[in-house]
């Protein structure tokens, strides 16, 4: 199959399975499985989420591109980078070197406003894409500033996960609360209900890498 020059084989756009009078890919269906398990994992703080997350990368990149989401397409080559990087810096042996942290003032400061110039450049862009590369690109982007904020948030999301900051999902949660509603109304059912999924694992990842930060502090203390 093909889309612009991205080729792929036809059975992984082939229906799977309806669910709610919705007709489910096999890359859909992959990619959302995969990613709830890399989320869940990640949460657990499991070194598998990394080697997981990939395949929900690969898969997901294909079907970004399919829905003229092309921040987000772009947004997976940097997560198949930091997926290796993440997998890396976990390793047993590194991560216990990497402890469980907020971010300064001057971080979130700094963290803020590179995300908003990053997005109204990276918004702007998209705008241009169809233009610039029509052979590859043959359709407008959809939603390019909304979904160049969800690819510059997940970028610095996606480095404080790998880094162990709190933060981390607390961009994860406004991040899943934006696709939520993209993949909606672009008609990706399914993703829709992945990053619900998302959603709650984000909020349960906040709870308890809190609550293994405020054990090791008080461990710490008592040491």
């Amino acid at each position: 199959m093909r889309y612009g020059l991205i080729l792929l084989d036809h059975f992984w756009f082939d229906e799977a399975f309806v669910l709610f009078k919705y007709p489910v890919v096999h890359l859909e269906w992959l990619s959302a499985l995969a990613g709830v398990a890399a989320v869940w994992l990640a949460a657990r703080e499991n070194i598998l989420s990394w080697p997981i997350g990939l395949v929900n990368i690969l898969s997901a990149f294909f079907i970004y591109h399919h829905v003229q989401l092309y921040a987000d397409m772009f947004l997976q080559l940097y997560f198949f980078g930091m997926g290796l990087y993440g997998w890396h810096s976990w390793r047993w042996e590194h991560r216990a070197a990497i402890p469980l942290k907020w971010m300064t003032g001057k971080m979130r400061l700094a963290s803020g406003m590179l995300l908003a110039l990053a997005s109204v450049a990276m918004g702007w862009c998209m705008t241009r894409l169809h233009i610039w590369f029509p052979q590859w690109f043959p359709l407008a982007a959809a939603f390019p500033y909304a979904d160049s904020v969800v690819a510059t948030s997940s970028v610095l999301a996606n480095f404080l996960l790998a880094r162990r900051y709190l933060e981390n999902w607390i961009l994860w949660i406004g991040i899943d609360l934006l696709c939520v509603y993209l993949y909606f109304y672009k008609g990706i059912l399914l993703f829709a209900l992945e990053f619900l999924v998302f959603l709650v694992l984000a909020g349960y990842g906040l709870f308890y890498w809190a609550r293994r930060m405020k054990r090791g502090e008080e461990a710490f203390h008592k040491g």
